[in-house]
């Protein structure tokens, strides 16, 4: 039977209808939200900006996991979404250069009052002090002057401008420092010596290095110059006019100054006399003096030399003057003589008077 226009585009309708529901229905790979039946919005890649390739490959699918394009790279170093890698252009840094510690130098002595004048090692030590001048610093030292102590300066001051770039030789201050092991015992000798020991180590650690040296500031002095005892014989008393030792340690200047520039009292009282300079050994230096008049008691020791005063207190005893010497007894008295008698041999003879008749 034949079919009217109107049919054929009622059918139509319903066809294009059926369609449409059909790809409402229809999921291409995309999940919907919540996991289930919902009608979920689906997903689209946004066109790309850049111009397209010359051989342009197929539109991007989506995938099971909702996303477009290619997967993410996984397990390789520096690589982002997307699968590009990243690495840096930047060069390492260039490790900072080590900075090296100077030595220590001299510490501070004190300084010698230098009361003579003459240069003397103690007075030689001082000028070292300032590490600018090491070259010029012993140029004041007597005509050929010898001696552990004046060996060990010019080895201390040969490694100081050796250090600094200024010259020196370290093998000569190498051979000085191990010929003088032991042998020099003044407090600043001491000090120079371990110095020195420092200088060639430093040197044995960094071969060819050099560095500025720095004068010491404050710190303990190299010399701690005090009394440590007197001597009085054993019995630890002494009397007026009598010969005492009195021990300084450590003298931070030249002992041989002492007797024309030191100033000795004992028990408050100025010995009479110039103290008198005995043997030094193992850093210490002995004065002898003479007790001048005290009353009995202890009694103190001081030294002043320079501006420097060292004091031993209780330092030793004076003890009581001796009881004075007593003569022997005197002969009893006998009595007066008896009338009618006369002294001397009966019928003798007295010096003077001739022959005596006793006998009336």
């Amino acid at each position: 039977m034949a079919v009217s226009l109107g049919m054929r585009i009622s059918g139509l309708l319903f066809v294009g209808a059926v369609a449409v529901a059909a790809a409402a229905f229809t999921d291409t790979g995309g999940d919907r939200a919540g996991g289930g039946g919902g009608g979920g919005p689906a997903v689209t890649a946004e066109p790309s900006t850049s111009p397209a390739s010359p051989s342009s490959s197929p539109a991007a699918r989506q995938r099971p996991d909702g996303h477009i394009g290619a997967p993410a790279l996984t397990g390789v170093p520096g690589a982002v979404a997307g699968g590009s890698v990243r690495r840096s252009a930047d060069p390492a840094p260039a490790p900072s250069p080590t900075r090296v510690a100077a030595p220590a130098w001299l510490p501070p002595g004190p300084g010698s009052p230098d009361a003579d004048g003459t240069a003397d090692p103690a007075s030689a030590y001082d000028r070292l002090r300032d590490p600018a001048a090491c070259g010029t610093a012993l140029n004041g030292a007597p005509e050929g002057a010898a001696g552990d102590e004046w060996t060990l300066l010019r080895a201390l001051s040969s490694a100081c401008q050796a250090v600094q770039g200024e010259g020196g030789d370290w093998e000569q201050a190498s051979r000085d420092h191990a010929a003088l092991t032991g042998a020099v015992q003044s407090c600043k000798g001491r000090a120079a010596y371990a110095v020195l020991g420092g200088l060639l180590d430093f040197h044995r650690r960094n071969p060819g290095t050099t560095v500025r040296l720095r004068p010491s500031a404050g710190g303990t002095p190299a010399c701690g110059y005090r009394i440590t005892g007197v001597d009085t014989g054993g019995d630890g008393t002494a009397r007026p006019a009598d010969v005492i030792g009195i021990e300084l340690t450590d003298p931070y200047f030249d002992p041989a100054e002492l007797p024309g520039s030191a100033t000795v009292t004992v028990g408050g009282r100025q010995v009479p006399g110039a103290p008198l300079l005995g043997p030094r050994a193992a850093g210490t230096v002995v004065l002898s003096v003479v007790v001048p008049a005290l009353d009995p008691g202890a009694a103190d020791v001081t030294v002043r030399y320079g501006g420097t005063e060292v004091r031993l207190p209780q330092a030793f005893t004076v003890p009581p003057p001796p009881p004075a010497p007593t003569g022997p007894d005197p002969a009893p008295d006998a009595g007066p003589a008896q009338e009618g008698e006369t002294e001397g041999p009966a019928g003798g003879e007295v010096p003077g008077l001739g022959s005596l008749d006793v006998t009336g």
